[in-house]
């Protein structure tokens, strides 16, 4: 068996030879490493036998595929701890997520905090006793009368909506599971893991079948790694932006209308300003800004394609006994726009930008805050162009995107989304569609990832992932080409040859989403938000009653210097009324006692840097103007 590896070395290995054997023949430590095997591209189990001519790469802790094999292999370790400890426990299904892993279970009683800690135990043998994992496999039947025997009813419904053939089964002791893998060679390999939770989840994730008990866990390759990552959750916790909205009183979600947020007086100050900033840098790039109405009648979503293809996301209405729809998107609305007059190529391209409520059905169980709503604020834009037109275009929004999230101090990444199942449109028009896009990254010289099957049903999509303060990625940009909608909506241009042309279009956000964004920065920032962004940028404290006043002129200058300021004039002592507004998280607080009257000063204390000292009013105005010009 001839071998290649990754530096492109050859050497020979006896046919049978496993990736594990390979690996202890050049090291002993690479095979203690090895968690699996990438042969000829394919991942595999580093105990499966190989043959023939064969290109193998081994996969270590380092490599991105390993972790989710680690995980998925917890899983395995988990069910097979809970079957010990609950034998009547019926098991359904146990993968790896981004976070760890879940596996959910039909259990006779409810899960209890103190039985994860039994479970958790009770892994750790499972690990201790170093058990081999092996690949075996079944044939349907086989599989079928194996689970009717066990009364694995899940396992059951799953194998009968497989294919006949060979199934994949793995075995560690006495614990056998349904998987494709792979996985690690032993329990023992697994050093770091930790149960996280427990919750409700409908089997096969319909509200009509059974609720089972889903546990959440995760796994590291080792032991600082898991201390890291549960710091950062602590962190998380200290940042949720569902905490720091009701207690910096930027917004809340109330019993009456559940997913459908409340803004308060300050929550609409950081608002204004995010969408101010917006409307700003769209009208340097020559954006124009439309307005388009929330409900649009049922002929129009037919054409769009969201009554096909998005119908269970949308609320409906009747008016004036014609059917119509509360609009989940934008962009329909955006094409009525674009098609009241006839356009020139000289016109294109059009850059039409809109701040447009959309309404979406979520699940209850879905909703997060300001992260998972009913109701939010895209901040769409609709591009068309010819189809010359396109690369720049798209360019042109990636550096918008760019210096956006420059000036909050996110760093991101990319990746290019390609063609779902359930998608329209034919298969020139989306290799078209996707390759400019692919050219358009490549141009630039970004780095990207693809995301295979995940673009919009009308056309493939870049998305941005920024990375917040404690390492988080949130999905919020994206730039969605479409060749679809405009065909759809019959939209054209008049071309140099006098006839009447397709345009192209570009579907893209920024934020992604007004309220999801505030709850990004919120937690970003952990409600210390930058001066410029503040609600309230400055508090003042008077000592007593008699500098009210002074006070009272301090809080005109500021003002009439653009400035936003609140005074606390409190009966409270002033080192009461500083720890408050510590809290409240303001980024200037200006003490003034008598001293202060007399000299026609302030004393500064700031958020980040403590007590600056007395200062004169137009040294301090000129600082924070400094401040909120710079974005700091």
């Amino acid at each position: 068996m001839k071998v290649t590896f990754p530096d492109q070395s050859v050497r020979e290995y006896p046919d049978g030879s496993t990736a594990l054997q390979i690996a202890e023949s050049i090291s002993p430590r690479l095979a203690k490493e090895a968690v699996a095997a990438k042969v000829n591209g394919e991942l595999k189990d580093v105990t499966a036998p190989l043959s023939g001519e064969v290109a193998l790469e081994l996969i270590k802790p380092e490599n991105p595929e390993a972790l989710e094999i680690l995980r998925h292999t917890a899983s395995h370790i988990m069910a097979q701890a809970v079957l010990r400890l609950f034998p009547g426990a019926k098991l359904a299904i146990g993968p790896a997520i981004d976070t760890g892993f879940y596996y959910d279970f039909d259990l006779p009683e409810s899960l209890k905090p103190e039985d994860l800690e039994k479970i958790e135990a009770e892994m750790a043998k499972i690990v201790k006793e170093d058990l081999a994992v092996k690949r075996f496999y079944m044939s349907k039947q086989e599989a079928l009368e194996y689970y009717r025997q066990k009364g694995e009813k899940y396992k059951v419904e799953l194998v009968e909506g497989l294919e006949d053939g060979s199934i994949s089964f793995y075995q560690q002791g006495e614990f056998v599971d349904l998987c494709r893998g792979p996985h690690l060679p032993s329990t023992g390999r697994l050093k770091a893991f930790k149960l996280m939770s427990v919750a409700g989840a409908y089997w096969r994730g319909d509200s009509n079948r059974e609720m089972l008990q889903r546990i959440y866990g995760t796994a590291f390759f080792s032991k600082k790694e898991l201390d890291e990552y549960l710091q950062r959750l602590e962190e998380a916790k200290k940042r949720d932006h569902r905490k720091l909205g009701k207690e910096l009183d930027l917004f809340d979600i109330l019993d009456e209308g559940p997913g459908f947020p409340f803004f308060m007086p300050k929550g609409m100050v950081l608002r204004n300003i995010l969408e101010d900033f917006w409307r700003q840098e769209h009208r340097k790039r020559g954006y124009q800004e439309i307005k388009t109405p929330i409900i649009l009648n049922e002929d129009l979503w037919h054409r769009s394609g969201h009554w096909d293809h998005y119908q269970e996301n949308m609320y409906f209405v009747k008016i004036d006994e014609g059917n119509f729809a509360i609009k989940p998107m934008n962009c329909p609305g955006g094409m009525l726009v674009y098609k009241r007059r006839l356009h020139s190529y000289r016109d294109l391209p059009q850059r039409m930008a809109e701040l447009g409520l959309v309404h979406r059905h979520e699940l209850s169980g879905a909703l997060h805050g300001l992260m998972r709503v009913r109701c939010f604020t895209q901040d769409d834009a609709h591009i068309f162009m010819t189809p010359d037109q396109i690369k720049d275009e798209v360019l042109g929004v990636i550096s918008l995107i760019d210096d956006f999230y420059k000036v909050f101090g996110f760093k991101y990444h990319v990746e290019l989304s390609t063609r779902p199942e359930n998608s329209m449109g034919t298969d020139e028009q989306w290799e078209n569609a996707t390759e400019a896009l692919r050219n358009a990254l490549e141009s630039r010289g970004m780095a990207y990832k693809v995301n295979e099957g995940d673009g919009a049903f009308y056309g493939p999509k870049i998305d941005f992932h920024l990375e917040d303060s404690i390492g988080r990625t949130w999905q919020c940009g994206t730039i969605q080409l479409d060749f679809q909608m405009p065909e759809r909506f019959d939209l054209t241009y008049i071309g140099p040859d006098g006839e009447k042309h397709r345009p192209v279009m570009i579907h893209r956000v920024v934020f992604g989403s007004i309220e999801r964004f505030i709850a990004i920065l919120t937690e970003h920032y952990a409600g210390a938000f930058p001066v410029w962004l503040a609600p309230v940028q400055v508090k003042l404290l008077p000592i007593s009653e008699d500098q009210l006043p002074y006070v009272q002129e301090v809080q005109k200058r500021l003002e009439e210097a653009g400035l936003r300021v609140e005074v606390d004039a409190r009966s409270e002592k002033i080192g009461y009324r500083i720890r408050e507004a510590q809290l409240q998280k303001i980024p200037y607080m200006l003490v003034v006692g008598e001293k202060e009257v007399q000299t026609k000063a302030v004393a500064v204390r700031s958020r980040k840097e403590g007590d600056l000292g007395v200062q004169s009013m137009d040294t301090f105005i000129q600082k924070i103007l400094d401040e909120v010009k710079n974005y700091q």
